[in-house]
């Protein structure tokens, strides 16, 4: 199979796959799933082309089952090993200064993510590029409470792992598909990366706003990332 390269080769999925196999793909759903260095790499993306050459057995050979197995575990650990990370560095993660691999914006987008839809984001983040490697690092900042995030965390990996791969999979052995895959490809990253535009384009709109506002945010009332993490009504919803 053959991909349309979307970057640097070392991004492309087909690349990725072929060079590194299983372990590779392993690697990648967990760093993506919750490390701070992980925003970056392909996602959906890489689940849709693993199912695709499952279903073609082109450089994978195990059943679908167990790829799919292998993935959620990977997935979860990720989120859980963010979860922890964020309960352990607080809020001098929102004081963090910006790097090459690290940027404040990322913090705050998961943020406002996670403070608009509560514990479910931990679920509905799997489907976002960037936001989802930050939300579980952002709940274990609120101190969401723990049993709720793991049966969260474990529902999103599910459903996000197992699902795309499987849609590549039976996707994989129709003709059409697999004849304009590097199409697919890029409909996969277009609709993935719908949901960070939209939340620049609210954010702006935002943001104007609160300029035209006193105390700098709407409706006057003073905050800043310090006091962010749990600090409003629906934060503490979701950490109880």
């Amino acid at each position: 199979m053959t991909t349309l390269a979307l970057g640097p080769s070392w991004l492309d999925p087909d690349y990725l796959i072929q060079t590194f196999g299983m372990i590779g793909i392993l690697t990648i759903v967990f760093a993506e799933s919750g490390l701070l260095i992980g925003f970056f790499l392909p996602g959906d993306s890489l689940l849709f082309t693993t199912g695709l050459l499952v279903a073609g057995q082109e450089y994978i050979t195990m059943p679908l089952w167990l790829v799919c197995t292998l993935i959620v575990i990977a997935a979860i650990l990720g989120d859980q090993v963010g979860y922890l990370f964020g309960r352990k560095v607080g809020p001098a993660l929102f004081r963090r200064p910006d790097s090459k691999f690290f940027k404040q914006e990322n913090v705050e987008k998961a943020h406002e993510f996670f403070e608009r839809h509560g514990a479910k984001s931990i679920v509905l983040a799997r489907f976002v590029p960037i936001v989802r490697t930050f939300t579980p690092i952002i709940a274990g900042v609120s101190r969401m409470n723990y049993r709720t995030f793991i049966t969260y965390n474990l529902v999103g990996g599910v459903l996000w792992g197992a699902g795309v791969t499987v849609l590549g999979y039976f996707l994989g052995q129709i003709a059409f598909v697999r004849e304009h895959i590097e199409a697919i490809l890029i409909g996969i990253i277009f609709v993935s990366v719908l949901p960070v535009v939209f939340e620049l384009l609210r954010a702006r709109k935002g943001s104007k706003g609160n300029k035209a506002a006193p105390g700098g945010t709407p409706g006057g009332t003073p905050g800043g990332p310090g006091d962010r993490p749990g600090g409003t009504e629906r934060g503490r919803h979701a950490r109880r």
